[in-house]
């Protein structure tokens, strides 16, 4: 296919005005006169209002009202702040204010100020009784423990997930074929590890802001840094008991949400002020706040068991996750099925797999979406296992996967039954065997000074979007001169998709990409879309953007030909001008003028509108390696090289796709051996900013180097899958094997720090 647009690294269409520091953000674009919202958080991990005197805040110079439990509606149905299609599977377990505190940092009362300095000072002066009760904290201990999160009798799920607060169980699956426990028996040789990941911080620079105003016809108009514009909307409407016709919602640009900004965290507290008191408002949540009360990556502790031949052949997969939902149950029914859904699939010779996961509450900050979204953590366990079980036989891992990878054309149970239908698994991991130098470089060398160098290897996938679920809409019109506008309800936080939905486009119109203008998600405006997560922005809404555009070409063609007075289906359009080209006889117009005459007498509108949902959700599929270099006897750990190759089916952008990879890598690297979190006895936790929890910097480590196989997915727009997340996913695994090679020490913990290393050496 000879493309003009799509495939091509295309600058980003909003680059000048980033670079340039121009007002594009969040807090750049809110009113002066906003008043200011900042959080009472509870200082105990589970504990009970039993008063609140908040006179002496409110006589504060310069403070407008403090609000408490008593303020908002305590009978009314609870909500979920997750943004996930109705009927969410995340239970309703919210309150916009509650009496009950659920871990450090849950929010006891809203301060509104006309500054910072009175609403600072107003906080100091709120007095409030706690009921101080035992914290549950061990989230292995959870299930059906004595200690309940959620007693309340209006808690409830819309969605059959398997939960019951009564037992702190916020979700149950399992999912099976094949006799595993048979399969299991008749193997050569059985690996049994249960792997333990911490959650992780998003970190993303543009911490979570909102601010809200009153619109001419007395409307709520939220403008937040959100990436889910339609069912932030619902939330609203759900926790502030209003109607969703009364809210309006938009978001501006947004610096990085990474599945953060998927769920509800700053939006609520200003939304209720305005609705309140109909002046602007908005909260900027601190760095501090960001790292300790959001919603990072679920905690999850996973046990898993593979059968295998002494050829190699991998006959069986068990694998059971425990999850930490935390506090509260944001994406904790969904996040989980991943780890399994995702990594068991890996491996398409198996002839039988059990997967069963628990998701349980505790009195922790709740966990919520991260870029990988369950799967990072499920497939650094597998693909851990498969490593150890390589060493276990003899084989070198990259012949042992090269043996039992899924392969195009074959069905995956795990995966929801789905066939794969592309697939270059296969030549991205003799692509990355070449790059890394493999067979140089594996298992180990020693460099001198007590330092030595191993590689290790880790597959991964994800998938493109959520099959049978999310809807992704474009509408596109033709504007005087015979330029484009593209409406769109997915949101750019950083990844490009506005850049990349206009190649689409502009591929499809064949036009330059300038003829293409992007207005971005907005309730009131835009089309309907889920909203940009699960990797389906590319795959969902792309499709939708090439169907769109080539029903408004059919447009432009009909009233072409209407102009000209010649037969529409004897008429095409080259992107220019429709021309007729018949026995000789040869009339064009131009889009400048039919762009025109659509303007004056017309009926045939140039203007489209599609919507696009897959039932299907081809994975993209990734191979990483790392080379760590590591002083065995202070355990200083560096990642030398990484090098991916990566199968996203055809990139819409070659530049941004790599810039995704990179940027993914990196977190999957501070994931694997910098980013931790420790909670003291009484749940505080300590890794209050990124002084304390240490993200890598591109400095930190050595090389990426990032390469494509393409395949060609026949449902996606122009052969496109996703590449948002499968990024993030090879790194821990790979450098754990890595690890393991330099030192002889297998990890089964993450982060990996220096002095555990250390200490291994002893």
């Amino acid at each position: 296919m000879n493309l003009r647009t799509v495939n091509k690294p295309v600058r980003k269409i909003d680059a000048m005005q980033l670079v340039t520091g121009q007002p594009v953000y969040t807090d750049d674009i809110a009113p002066r006169d906003c008043l200011i919202i900042k959080l009472l958080r509870s200082p105990y991990a589970n504990a009970w209002i039993r008063e609140i005197d908040t006179s002496r805040a409110k006589a504060t110079p310069g403070v407008w009202d403090v609000y408490t439990w008593e303020d908002v509606r305590q009978d009314g149905r609870r909500f979920t702040c997750a943004g996930q299609t109705y009927p969410e599977p995340s239970p309703y377990d919210r309150l916009l204010l509650d009496r009950h505190m659920r871990y450090v940092g849950d929010v006891a009362a809203i301060v509104a100020g006309e500054t910072e300095r009175a609403v600072d000072l107003a906080i100091k002066k709120i007095r409030v009784a706690y009921e101080v009760s035992e914290p549950l904290l061990d989230f292995r201990q959870a299930k059906d423990n004595r200690i309940l999160v959620h007693p309340e009798d209006n808690w409830e799920t819309l969605a059959a997930v398997g939960a019951d607060n009564l037992r702190n169980l916020c979700a149950h699956d399992e999912s099976a074929e094949g006799d595993i426990e048979k399969t299991l028996k008749e193997s050569d040789i059985v690996l049994d590890r249960v792997y333990h990941t911490k959650a992780c911080q998003q970190t993303m620079m543009e911490t979570f802001r909102t601010f809200c105003t009153i619109d001419t016809y007395g409307r709520l108009h939220v403008v937040s840094s959100t990436q889910i514009v339609f069912h932030c909307r619902r939330i609203l409407a759900n926790a502030l008991h209003i109607p969703k016709s009364m809210i309006r919602v938009s978001k501006p640009r947004i610096g990085g949400g990474f599945g953060a900004k998927q769920t509800v965290i700053a939006e609520l507290y200003p939304a209720f002020v305005t609705w309140k008191t109909k002046k602007p408002s908005k909260l900027i949540l601190s760095r501090e706040e960001s790292m300790t009360a959001s919603t990072p990556r679920h905690e999850m502790e996973m046990h898993v068991r593979i059968g295998a031949s002494k050829d190699g052949e991998i006959q069986g997969i068990d694998l059971y996750t425990l999850s930490n939902t935390g506090a509260y149950g944001e994406h904790g029914p969904t996040t989980v099925g991943l780890s399994g859904h995702k990594s068991i699939p890996l491996y398409g010779k198996a002839k039988a797999y059990r997967f069963v996961s628990d998701v349980v509450y505790t009195n922790v900050m709740s966990a919520g979406a991260y870029r990988g979204y369950g799967a990072t953590q499920g497939i650094f366990a597998v693909e851990s296992a498969v490593n150890e079980l390589a060493e276990m036989l003899g084989i070198d891992p990259i012949l042992l996967r090269e043996k039992n990878m899924v392969r195009q054309g074959q069905k995956m149970p795990a995966y929801y039954g789905l066939m794969n239908t592309s697939c270059a698994l296969d030549r991205c991991l003799a692509k990355v065997k070449e790059m890394i130098k493999w067979d140089e470089k594996y298992p180990v060398r020693f460099v001198g000074n007590g330092k030595v160098r191993s590689v290790g290897i880790s597959m991964a996938m994800q998938s493109s979007g959520i099959p049978g679920v999310d809807v992704g809409s474009a509408t596109l019109k033709v504007n005087d001169e015979g330029f484009y506008t593209l409406l769109i309800g997915a949101a750019d936080m950083g990844t490009g998709c506005d850049t990349i939905l206009a190649q689409i486009a502009a591929e499809a119109l064949e036009c330059p990409m300038e003829n293409i203008t992007v207005f971005g998600a907005d309730t009131d405006a835009s089309p309907y879309d889920s909203g940009s997560y699960a990797s389906s922005t590319t795959y969902v809404t792309g499709k939708a953007v090439e169907q769109c555009a080539r029903e408004l070409r059919e447009r432009i063609v009909a009233l072409g030909a209407k102009i000209l007075d010649v037969p529409a289906e004897a008429a095409f359009f080259d992107g220019r001008e429709v021309i007729f080209d018949d026995d000789g006889e040869r009339k064009s117009i131009s889009l400048h003028r039919i762009a025109a005459y659509s303007m004056d007498g017309n009926t045939i509108a140039l203007e489209v509108t599609k919507t696009n949902s897959s039932p299907v959700s081809p994975p993209p599929f990734m191979v990483g390696a790392a080379e760590v270099e590591i002083d065995l006897q202070t355990g200083e750990i560096k990642v030398i090289e990484f090098d991916a190759c990566v199968d996203c089916g055809t990139p819409v952008n070659t530049n941004l796709a790599r810039v995704q990879a990179e940027g993914g890598i990196l977190q999957g690297i501070g994931m694997a051996l910098t980013e931790n979190i420790t909670y003291n006895g009484k749940g505080k936790l300590y890794e209050n900013s990124l002084m304390q929890y240490k993200i890598p910097s591109r400095t930190d480590i050595g090389h990426i180097h990032v390469a494509f196989e393409n395949s060609y997915e026949e449902s996606g727009p122009f052969g496109a899958k996703s590449i948002g997340e499968v990024v993030i996913n090879t790194p821990p695994a790979a450098i754990a094997d890595a690890v393991f090679h330099a030192t002889g020490k297998r990890f089964y913990e993450l982060p990996i720090t220096p002095e555990q290393i250390a200490m291994s050496q002893i």
